[in-house]
């Protein structure tokens, strides 16, 4: 019995898989670089360029993409049993957040209840024809990095986030690793916090540091996306759940920038 529901499970996360072009998991070595803002404006500049885009907010956890969408206390809907996903700024996204009555208290789970609570994200979520799906993961290369990659065998990539300080660097190393020992290409590195744009006199100061991904890339062999600066415009947008790229000019360029790259990484690929 518990051989058949495993197996229709799997049929039922293939099938999904089928219909989407591009998977996408956003990593980070360490928490704190920002990865989940990379993630949504990334998703986000996407959308814009008139691609079909789903988020998957894998960290069980600690999931904030829906409050960085605006969507936190929206309620889920069924369609052909299945889950249908929230839709904010032409994105679509799924998460556990979505699913807590109470969303003030932790979710105290081992790994396997994470395991199978991402597993039912991919499966029971009607997710429809997309050219993206850009998958959010918690830090660190534990229970969710592990189970996506091993759930989704034909993962086109990881993005790596890091800032330019060492200990962040050191970290970014760890996921490289992660790729390599799990078979998982790395599209390229995303350096975040690269610096802070005074507002008023347009000086940056380099407050963590520079260049700290750009070097790393270099001596790995990995491709630099882009460095994203410490603008104000990307902490208050995420906080009143509008992406930067919506409302800022400078963060709208950045992400275009880095989402030009990503593209052309992932076109060479295909040919």
């Amino acid at each position: 019995m518990q051989a058949e529901i495993q197996n229709e499970e799997d049929k039922n996360i293939q099938e999904t898989l089928s219909k989407i072009k591009y998977k996408i998991a956003i990593l980070s070595g360490k928490g704190g670089t920002g990865k989940t803002t990379v993630t949504v404006n990334i998703a986000q500049t996407l959308a814009n360029k008139g691609f079909s885009v789903g988020v998957l907010d894998a960290d069980i956890t600690g999931p904030n993409i829906p409050l960085m969408f605006g969507a936190e206390f929206e309620q889920l809907s069924t369609e052909d049993n299945k889950i249908v996903p929230i839709e904010a700024h032409g994105v679509k996204i799924i998460s556990m957040e979505f699913l807590l009555e109470d969303k003030s208290k932790a979710i105290i789970w081992r790994g396997p209840m994470k395991i199978k609570g991402l597993k039912q994200l991919i499966a029971d979520v009607k997710w429809g024809e997309l050219d993206f799906l850009i998958i959010d993961l918690p830090p660190g290369s534990s229970d969710e990095p592990l189970s996506i990659v091993q759930t989704i065998k034909d993962l086109d990539g990881m993005i790596v986030v890091t800032t330019p300080q060492e200990v962040s660097l050191l970290d970014i190393t760890k996921s490289i690793n992660f790729a390599e020992v799990t078979n998982t290409p790395v599209i390229g590195i995303v350096e975040n916090m690269s610096g802070f744009v005074c507002p008023h006199c347009g000086e940056t100061t380099n407050i963590f540091k520079k260049d700290g991904g750009k070097n790393i890339a270099e001596q790995l062999s990995i491709e630099f996306l882009g460095a994203v600066p410490l603008i104000p415009a990307i902490c208050v947008a995420g906080d009143v759940g509008k992406p930067a790229v919506l409302v800022d000019e400078d963060s709208e360029s950045i992400f275009l920038q880095i989402t030009e790259k990503m593209e052309e990484i992932l076109n060479s690929k295909d040919s």
